[in-house]
């Protein structure tokens, strides 16, 4: 009877949280380490705001990695 909440409460919430402060730390590096050159930060920042934790792992593996290869940062 008490089971649902508690398994909510120790699973299902810290990979919330986890999901969430992983959306911020890339808002944040997007917006202060992408290059403002042409289009690139403003798309990247839309893309992570209105795709949540999804856009936010995209950016991680297919643009992070490209940015830090051609800039460095």
């Amino acid at each position: 009877m008490f089971i649902l909440p508690l398994l909510l409460l120790f699973f299902v919430l810290p990979v919330v949280l986890l999901a969430v402060a992983f959306w911020i730390w890339m808002l944040v590096d997007c917006a202060t380490k992408e290059s403002s050159q042409g289009n690139d930060k403003i798309i990247w920042i839309l893309v992570i705001i209105f795709t949540h934790w999804l856009g936010a792992l995209i950016y991680f593996l297919v643009r992070r990695p490209e940015r830090k290869r051609q800039l460095g940062a």
